[in-house]
């Protein structure tokens, strides 16, 4: 939860603004529609994308962490739910980050067209034990950090021979975009905040 709303009857609601923030950001970049997603870490920054990014309706989305047992627990309090209540049948499969070594996704043809990391492995410069061909051609790579310099895992992206790589500044203002509306109904334009503060780290 990072937002709070005050209500007609003067109750609070809180909201989680930081998934919607993500899909935006997203979109300005590709369609998720029938895209297969894999979502790397199954923490809180996970947690929160999960429900906004199965409502994109992808092919298939996939959550990977070092334990996989997290992933799978992840997937069944979040997205089983949901899907149950929705009436909605998509594959979502708990990985753990050995079945993305190229070995193993190669003979398990695994291959993603967008695939975001939720860890915090760029915060202290490591490189997640991933290879390089989960990422299918056209693949985006999205890191939920973001550096005036690249983060590990968009180099990593680059260095696996993805193309369309983007880091996070633009999903922090996009949720605080989806902040603003709660609380005002009002629509801000990203776009030249985006700029601004590109042009400021």
């Amino acid at each position: 939860m990072n937002t709070l709303v005050r209500q007609a009857n003067g109750t609070w609601q809180g909201d989680n603004t930081d998934g919607a923030g993500l899909v935006a950001d997203l979109l300005r970049h590709i369609d998720l529609r029938d895209q297969r997603i894999l979502l790397l870490g199954a923490g809180g920054a996970a947690r929160g994308a999960l429900l906004p990014l199965l409502q994109q309706q992808p092919k298939s989305l996939s959550v990977a962490n070092r334990t996989q047992s997290k992933a799978q627990q992840l997937l069944d309090e979040v997205a089983a739910p949901w899907l149950h209540a929705q009436g909605v049948s998509l594959p979502v499969l708990a990985l753990g980050f050995h079945d993305l070594l190229d070995d193993v996704a190669i003979a398990n043809r695994s291959q993603f067209d967008v695939v975001i990391n939720a860890t915090s492995a760029s915060l202290s410069g490591e490189r997640l034990p991933i290879g390089d061909a989960i990422f299918a051609p056209n693949a985006l790579a999205y890191d939920m950090m973001y550096s005036k310099n690249e983060t590990p895992f968009l180099a990593q992206a680059r260095e696996a021979g993805v193309q369309q790589r983007v880091d996070g500044l633009g999903m922090l203002v996009g949720q605080a975009a989806e902040a603003f509306e709660l609380w005002t109904g009002l629509r801000p334009d990203v776009a030249p905040v985006l700029q601004w503060m590109r042009e400021q780290i």
